[in-house]
């Protein structure tokens, strides 16, 4: 059967009232056109540089939206999050910022750079052996008093992460296609949202990568699927599935998911950097690999943009990568 959704997990009015409530806890990240990228592509292509948001990535949108929403008397021992990456980096500091305490569960072969920053933002840390297992212990802590703040499933959380397709939507009104990487689907479910409804003609394209590809697969299989093992070096894109809300939200609103080889994401990470100076993880950087790809797709006189999610990358990895 087809994975279901009874309602609409986020609406272009909820986006534009996340907006106006996170707008002083953010930064309003630049979109800036490629002269580089243009020539390349033969089109007219610009860069989302969400790699200058606060803790390096989009995820304090939708951090900050959902515990800006929790009553007072409703925080109970605090908030809890499951993370491998730059959710349990925004939460951490978006719990600080608010005064509220945050426990982040983080799988055992989380980077150093992550832990390290999530500590340093405030958070406290507890490790699990698996994603999965994180996920089960945010679900269980949920029931004891503390508030789960889930990395993409979460109507707030979506709604959050969409401002950031308000602000493409403004800076760029001719735009007609926009690259968006998928790990669980909020961020692509909220930015979709925010562009189909103020920009009906733009065409939105997903971008996974090999062995983190779950909504990819989703798809195939018209219902949610979970993968045994998350492989894919952009441990950004690292959730092992997606949920009905965020794969109802792809089959509505997206064009096509492509997934890009780990080679061609760190090929697009290592470009982004000689070319434009700005280093993207390849959670990021697999859009510039899915543009090359489909890049038959567009014409000279098209908007092409590439959100570069996050920067989160140690120099022991970019080394090691490239």
């Amino acid at each position: 059967m087809p994975a279901q959704t009874t309602f609409d997990p986020v609406t272009l009015s909820d986006i534009e009232a996340a907006r106006v409530r996170i707008a002083p806890y953010l930064k309003r990240t630049p979109l800036m056109r490629s002269e580089t990228l243009s020539r390349r592509l033969g089109t007219n292509v610009y860069l989302k540089a969400e790699v200058f948001q606060k803790t390096g990535a989009f995820k304090v949108r939708g951090a900050f939206n959902k515990m800006l929403c929790i009553p007072d008397g409703a925080r109970g021992h605090g908030v809890v999050a499951m993370s491998g990456g730059n959710h349990a980096q925004a939460v951490a500091y978006a719990a600080h910022t608010l005064g509220m305490r945050a426990l982040i569960f983080m799988p055992k072969a989380t980077p150093a750079n992550y832990v390290d920053a999530t500590l340093g933002y405030g958070g406290e840390v507890s490790f699990t052996p698996t994603s999965l297992d994180g996920f089960a212990a945010m679900e269980e802590y949920g029931t004891k008093g503390w508030v789960a703040v889930h990395p993409f499933n979460d109507p707030l959380v979506m709604a959050g992460q969409g401002t950031a397709g308000l602000e493409i939507a403004d800076d760029c009104p001719q735009l007609t296609d926009v690259f968006v990487s998928i790990g669980g689907g909020g961020l692509i479910a909220g930015i979709a949202t925010a562009v189909k409804e103020r920009l009906p003609a733009a065409r939105i394209w997903g971008v996974e990568t090999e062995g983190a590809d779950c909504m990819a697969q989703a798809l195939a299989a018209n219902d949610v699927i979970t993968l045994p093992a998350v492989t894919s070096i952009a441990r950004t894109l690292g959730a092992p599935a997606a949920s009905p809300e965020t794969l109802a939200a792809v089959q509505r609103y997206v064009e096509l998911v492509t997934v890009v080889s780990d080679t061609e994401a760190v090929a697009s990470m290592r470009f982004l950097l000689e070319r434009t100076k700005l280093l993207v993880e390849p959670a990021g950087s697999c859009t510039l690999s899915a543009a090359e790809r489909l890049r038959d797709r567009f014409g000279p006189n098209d908007h092409v943009v590439l959100f570069l999610c996050g920067g989160n990358i140690s120099v022991e990895d970019v080394c090691r990568f490239g």
